[in-house]
């Protein structure tokens, strides 16, 4: 038999979990997908990384925060050509996270925060924000990315031109953090350079503003923007720790808000 895990609501029992309401006022959710990264990453990349970070980020503020049910499929239909992948409508994502938020709610907890490792969840958790704040003005409802926090460490890395999805910096932190899951004897490169792009994918590729979505099938091939060969456990560690340090540092301040 598993011994329990200390954070999560999981493993509580009911008694338990009325006490973790005063006690552990912030739940933590970590959301991901189901769907390709290329030849060498696993199709649950996305919510591997992002329960890590949540796991992590709950043993620095022990006691203090509670984890609930993870949302291991999200907003993928640009990944849909390749074999695997699963997705949610923008419907039924938003449906399914405000029902666990409106199951929190009913218990008493009015703090949570997603940790989505998934950029395609963005935009719907961005708009459920905006319905809670009308729908459930004393829900303090939160969400944050997880490669975009570190942008800065990302940065010093030796990245593409064209990186991203499978890529230099999601490479790293599978290195680091679930090893086993990567084969590193199927590393292949994807599309590095924007010259490698036909005119609207390179649009789509365009930093700031007007946004424009393409299908993975048209960026690359193989699914992978950039070179996973490049890719170092140690930059995976350096990523993870900014990216820790920072949720920790803002559910700190949440917590005394």
């Amino acid at each position: 038999m598993s011994a329990p895990r200390p954070h999560h609501l999981a493993d509580m029992t009911t008694e338990e979990a009325a006490l973790a309401v005063t006690e552990r006022p912030v739940v933590l959710l970590a959301a991901g997908a189901f769907e390709q990264h290329g030849p060498a990453l696993p199709l649950a990349t996305d919510l591997v990384r992002a329960e890590a970070v949540t796991e992590r980020v709950a043993a620095r503020l022990a006691g203090r925060v509670v984890i609930g049910p993870h949302l291991p499929v999200g907003v993928s239909p640009h990944h849909v050509a390749f074999p695997g992948t699963l997705s949610l409508s923008v419907t039924t994502f938003r449906t399914v996270v405000r029902e666990y938020l409106e199951g929190l709610y009913r218990h008493g907890w009015r703090k949570v925060l997603i940790v989505t490792g998934h950029g395609g969840n963005n935009a719907s958790l961005t708009t459920l924000a905006q319905d809670l704040l009308a729908d459930l003005p004393d829900l303090e409802f939160a969400w944050t990315p997880l490669t975009t926090v570190a942008a800065d460490v990302v940065a010093r890395m030796p990245i593409s031109e064209v990186h991203g999805h499978s890529g230099e910096a999601e490479t790293a932190q599978m290195l680091h953090l679930a090893p086993g899951l990567v084969h590193t004897d199927r590393f292949a490169p994807g599309t590095r350079r924007l010259t490698e792009l036909d005119a609207l994918s390179r649009l789509a590729r365009r930093a700031g503003h007007p946004t424009l979505q393409v299908r993975y099938d048209r960026l690359s091939a193989n699914g992978v923007l950039g070179d996973p060969a490049r890719a170092t456990a140690e930059d995976g560690a350096a990523i993870v720790d900014r990216v820790v340090d920072e949720i920790t540092d803002f559910v700190e301040e949440w917590l005394q808000a």
